[in-house]
């Protein structure tokens, strides 16, 4: 038995067929158009190639970002690159496109990435546990009894909106100072960026000097990797706003692990020793024990195997 794994992103739209053991068997992507029409021709293009002598495919689980109702796959709230979805029922959106009728789920990306995670992966035998997607923007996902936290709303999870600062920037759900404002590839970038406007003396600065739009997060945790006191400035920062806003977390939700994925834990050590740190720092006290923090081990398109985990063990996810 195998199921279709869907990954709705803002840059890219992928798709696989994943077996019940979580490997990927076929798997394709597109770019993601900027309109509706332009979207439904691609994920519909995608779905028909790879459903194609698929075999013995039982159903379909979806991941897309903003907030889910995972009862009815509705898109309800949606900003960013992908607005043209909000209000969209993607069960009755993708229905259309497969040769025959199967049961379809959906949640939202970072709790179909933890999906994948409770059944192949880092939070597999945890009834409790935390994760946080780092990229772009910061997701989250929480389990609690062995099962997805949802909420009333469907929002339970967003921890990137728990706020940090509460004097901070604007974030874009309307709030001030949350933490995808303090630690992301954008609002590091956009430090980097002020560094380099202003002619601090840094090796961003030689580098960027004349295209500071091209700087990217990863450039920063080079450089800083590299000795650069600017760099590891910013980096340290963030760092340090991330482990206090992780260290609340696990008072908060109490996890027998925290997973920390995403584009910006591919920097590996240098941003995991000092956040273990940092959260140690905080929290020794009165948990009297060291949550592991750990990264996911579901990391080859791990939207699509996601997906999939909703298939093969979401019967609980709302299927239409």
């Amino acid at each position: 038995m195998t199921a279709l794994g869907v990954d709705i992103g803002g840059t890219r739209i992928k798709a696989g067929i994943v077996d019940g053991n979580g490997k990927v068997l076929r798997h394709n992507a597109n770019p993601t158009p900027a309109d509706l029409e332009g979207f439904t021709a691609a994920l519909h293009g995608l779905i028909a190639e790879l459903m194609c002598d698929a075999g013995d495919v039982i159903g379909v689980g979806i991941g897309c970002k903003g907030i889910i109702d995972p009862l009815t796959t509705r898109v309800e709230v949606l900003p960013g690159t992908c607005w043209f979805l909000e209000g969209v029922v993607l069960s009755e959106f993708v229905f259309p496109a497969l040769p025959r009728p199967l049961p379809i789920w959906a949640d939202n990306d970072a709790r179909v990435a933890m999906a994948g995670e409770m059944v192949w992966g880092a939070a597999r035998g945890h009834s409790h546990a935390l994760m946080l997607t780092l990229g772009t923007g910061v997701g989250g996902a929480l389990v609690a009894g062995g099962k997805l936290v949802r909420g009333a709303g469907g929002v339970a999870g967003h921890l990137g909106h728990i706020v940090v600062d509460p004097e901070g920037p604007v974030c874009m759900c309307g709030n001030r100072g949350c933490l995808e404002t303090q630690f992301s590839a954008l609002s590091i970038e956009a430090e980097a960026f002020d560094i380099v406007h202003r002619q601090v003396s840094s090796t961003l600065t030689d580098r960027y000097r004349n295209a500071p739009l091209r700087i990217t997060c990863k450039a920063v945790f080079d450089a800083a990797a590299e000795g650069d006191e600017v760099a590891m400035w910013i980096r340290d920062r963030a760092i340090a706003k991330l482990g206090a806003a992780l260290a609340g977390m696990l008072f908060a939700f109490d996890p027998g692990v925290a997973i920390v994925g995403g584009q910006i834990a591919e920097s590996g050590p240098c941003l995991f020793e000092p956040l273990r740190e940092e959260v140690w720092r905080r929290t020794r006290r009165y948990l009297r024990r060291e949550v592991p923090i750990v990264p996911p081990q579901v990391t080859n398109r791990s939207g699509v195997v996601g997906g999939a985990a909703l298939v093969f063990h979401g019967e609980d996810a709302g299927a239409h």
